[in-house]
Parts: structure tokens; sequence; C-alpha cells
């Protein structure tokens, strides 16, 4: 085995690698491919098992399955490259995805739903509203206008007093829709004003480390 690749599996799962023992599933390649390219681009090792053992893939056919993962099951499609290894007579390939520019990337599910998925540690996770919003804003070529009513005050007031708040809690204690909440979320994502934070399967939003209201304030004029 080459020490390439040798250091490839001693790194394990991640965030930005996924082991895959062989595909079976076109669709399930597709959340992956999908997860990298809305997050930090990444690789999957096929042919790989969980325990870094080498299995090898069959045939020809898994890299035509990578290739309808990329181009059917995912929209916009995904671009790829492919490298084949060889260990002690059994093939590995390894499937780079860089991170994309053109996000939200979608992946067919078995019943035919598109979702967006985002890879946090050695998961994929399925994207919410909000995040999706928030790709979406950071590629439009129109800016953010925030109106400073008393709605943003409170979430910056509540998180400042808080380590955190769910789009629900924060829709219920100012008493406006969700889809209201999540539009006042993203916006904030966007501006750096705010992060998301990821417990328990759930999805928070905290403010930004970098973050600071006295200044941002200045600048926009505030009160």
């Amino acid at each position: 085995m080459s020490y390439y690749l040798s250091k490839l599996i001693l790194e394990g799962e991640h965030q930005g690698q996924d082991f895959k023992y062989c595909i079976n599933d076109s669709k399930k390649i597709a959340r992956s491919l999908v997860a990298f390219a809305n997050t930090d681009g990444g690789r999957l090792l096929i042919g790989v098992k969980d325990n870094g053992n080498i299995a090898g893939v069959r045939s020809e056919e898994e890299y035509y399955m990578i290739e309808a993962a990329a181009k059917i099951y995912s929209k916009p499609e995904i671009n790829f490259d492919v490298k084949q290894h060889l260990v002690d007579g059994k093939t590995v390939l390894e499937v780079t995805i860089d991170p994309s520019q053109n996000k939200p990337h979608f992946a067919k599910d078995e019943d035919g739903k598109w979702l967006a998925y985002f890879r946090q540690h050695d998961e994929n996770r399925l994207a919410n509203k909000v995040l999706i919003d928030v790709w979406r804003k950071q590629n439009s070529k129109k800016g953010i206008f925030i109106q400073y009513s008393k709605n943003e005050k409170f979430l910056l007031d509540y998180l400042e007093k808080n380590e955190s708040i769910s789009l629900s809690a924060f829709s219920r204690k100012v008493h406006i829709t969700l889809k209201d909440a999540g539009q006042i979320i993203s916006d904030f994502i966007v501006l750096g004003i705010l992060d998301l934070q990821h417990a328990d399967k759930k999805i928070k939003y905290k403010l930004a480390d970098q973050f600071n209201r006295e200044e941002w304030e200045k600048k926009q004029n505030l009160p």
C-alpha cells in the first residue's frame, strides 16, 4: 500500500473523509457527495471498510454508480475527481469533491424528495431551511438589508445573556412566524453576526465569536 493511501486510511472517517465498503445504491452516495459539496469538500474512499481494512471495489460498475450519484441523484450536479489505488490486487477508488460555489446541492431520496445535507464530523446531516436560505443568500448578488426592529434587538439581547437559541424558541418569544424568524437568523448568519451550533442532533444559533455588537451598531448608525 502506498504511503499516501495508508496515511489517509489512518486518519479514519472525519468531516472531510468517508469510507465506503461498496456501492449498491447511488442515492446513498449522492448524500455524501452533496454533504461534502455543501460543506468544506472531502473525499470518499470506496473499497475500504469502516475499520480501515481494504475490501476493494467489485468492478467498473462502481464508477458508473458514482457518476449517477453525482449527475442524476444530485441537483445541481456535483463535480468530482477519481483516482485508483491498487493494493494487493484490490482496487480502492478515491473520490474527491471540492467545496461548491453553487450551494445548495440536493440529493434525491428513496421517496423522490430532494434534500440538502451538510457534513459534521463523520456524519452527513440534513440541512434545515435556515441553512439552505444562508447558502442561497451567500450566492446571491443582492445585498442584505437589515431592518433593526425590536425582534432583531431582542435576539441580540437574548444571546448576550444566553449561550444559544433555537429557531422555534426565537419565533415563540417574539411572536412571529417560523419563516420570519428564519429570515432574521439567516440574515445574521450571512452577515457574520450569528453562528450555527450543533448539539444533540439539534441546530441552535449563537453569537459569532468575532462579533462585536458595539462596533457593529456604530457602523450601522444605530442608537
